[in-house]
């Protein structure tokens, strides 16, 4: 394949064709029966609680809000509609995982693993059973996931992470080359691991609009189209004044879980995440003898183990998802409508896929979209509270948030509620990550990253100075 430059007269044609048609929406939201829009707040309105986004985060939190005590008068607001932004726009894998994977929560919180593995295990099978319980027809599967190498240095290190997968637990394999081709069928595979605990995977949208039905059946009011465009303490009275487009809420608590945008209104937020666009392909829907081509069976999710790396997967009606490696950082943290399509990152993603999986050439892609991940420097959420404890916040998942989410919502509410539990104490809820540094140096510092990733991925995963650096200081650039 030849690769893209500017001049698009080097665009390989099959990866031109396969594009052609592909429409710039995610195909989780892109479907007949998502639901209608619900109205925006108009007028004033009182709640004991009022959450801020309709994501994962604040729909688990107003469910729960409601689960927990039942007394609680609950009201969220969301921008534009439920799951819009990155709970829908993302690959559905929903980890146990709560610190971004266990080497990152050994080199962060090594003395709280194995309750964050327990915590998060059991995390994970409490989502399935909400699933379950409200009748959420997301696709649910608790199918495990294949960590994939593609080139042989990616193999180092693969049985000491089997080693310490196993002692918190985890059922994996260390798969030679002969083995990861047999679970999917590639000529690129030297190796690689499969889990068969730890990570279900779903369909993020009608996950959101299943969580939205179950709250609007426990009570909470939810208003769309409802940016809340200013937080501050009520006056002559305890609580929080949300002021909104067309009318505003008195609320004695509220939870901020809108990721980066909340760092509009809670300036302590804005200064630990930066918004990275990531970008994601959805094939058409495979034939039998395509999908057979893969031998994928057993349907685990699935990523490679490149620094800059992609993440894969089977739909139910057998489509691949194919996302990830090229993580963009605009200058100055620019969010714009026209970052959320990016035709040069999809020329690149075509043209890798088509070299994963050659038995797929002359397959067309049906959606091509992007969006915003909130990333910090540690790569894991963090938790935090304000005015004097009627507010809470949750961000910075870094692109692993689908099942994390659930926790945060329980640490939010925690917080909120002045609750004591395991969750409460723990160090990664009460810790906050290394915050980036200002404009412009922030830009500087990241694209210096990115560009030392993909260099480290040319060069066998030499990391150079720059990195080796980062390490030592326990900072990241990841999505």
């Amino acid at each position: 394949m030849t690769t893209p430059t500017g001049d698009n007269s080097l665009i390989d044609p099959g990866v031109a064709r396969s594009l052609a048609a592909a429409v710039p929406r995610s195909y989780w939201l892109d479907q007949a029966d998502a639901p209608e829009p619900l109205p925006a707040l108009a007028g004033s309105v009182t709640a004991d609680l009022a959450v801020i986004g309709g994501g994962f985060t604040g729909l688990w939190t107003a469910l729960l809000a409601r689960e927990r005590y039942p007394h609680l008068d609950v009201v969220l607001l969301e921008a534009k509609t439920v799951g819009w932004a990155a709970s829908g726009r993302n690959g559905g894998f929903c980890s146990a995982s709560l610190t971004h994977g266990i080497g990152n929560g050994l080199e962060r919180f090594p003395d709280e693993m194995p309750l964050l593995e327990k915590l998060g295990e059991q995390n994970l099978r409490e989502i399935g059973e909400a699933v379950a319980r409200y009748g959420i027809d997301c696709d649910f599967q608790p199918t495990g996931e294949l960590a994939l190498a593609a080139e042989d240095w990616q193999l180092d290190g693969l049985d000491e992470e089997a080693v310490a997968a196993r002692h918190f637990g985890h059922d994996v394999e260390v798969l030679d080359a002969a083995g990861a081709r047999a679970e999917l069928s590639s000529p690129r595979w030297t190796g690689g691991l499969k889990y068969t605990t730890g990570n279900a995977m779903l369909e993020p949208g009608r996950l959101a609009w299943g969580l939205l039905r179950a709250c609007l059946a426990a009570g909470v009011r939810v208003y769309e189209h409802t940016q809340v465009t200013a937080l501050t303490p009520a006056a002559g009275q305890a609580g929080m004044r949300l002021r909104t487009p067309y009318g505003s809420v008195r609320a004695g608590k509220v939870a901020l879980a809108a990721g980066v945008p909340g760092g509009s209104l809670l300036r302590r937020v804005g200064a630990y995440v930066v918004p990275v666009w990531d970008y994601v392909l959805m094939t058409e829907p495979l034939s039998a003898a395509q999908l057979d081509s893969l031998g994928w069976r057993d349907r685990r999710g699935a990523s490679d183990l490149g620094g800059q790396f992609h993440y894969f997967r089977l739909t139910r009606d057998n489509r691949v998802l194919w996302g990830g490696y090229d993580a963009v950082y605009y200058n100055g943290g620019r969010i714009r409508e026209e970052h959320a399509s990016r035709p040069e990152t999809y020329r690149k993603l075509a043209e890798q896929f088509f070299t994963v999986f050659p038995q797929l050439e002359g397959v067309s892609f049906s959606h091509a979209w992007g969006g915003v991940i909130d990333t910090c420097s540690r790569f894991c959420a963090f938790f935090g509270t304000a005015h004097a404890g009627r507010v809470a916040y949750a961000a910075g998942y870094t692109g692993l948030g689908v099942g994390a989410t659930r926790f945060g919502a329980q640490v939010l509410l925690d917080k909120l509620q002045n609750e004591e539990s395991e969750r409460a104490r723990l160090t990664l809820v009460n810790s906050r990550p290394v915050p980036f540094p200002p404009e412009p140096l922030r830009s500087a510092v990241i694209q210096a990253t990115r560009a030392s990733i993909a260099r480290a991925d040319r060069n066998a995963g030499r990391r150079d100075l720059w990195l080796r650096t980062l390490d030592r200081l326990g900072l990241g650039f990841d999505s």
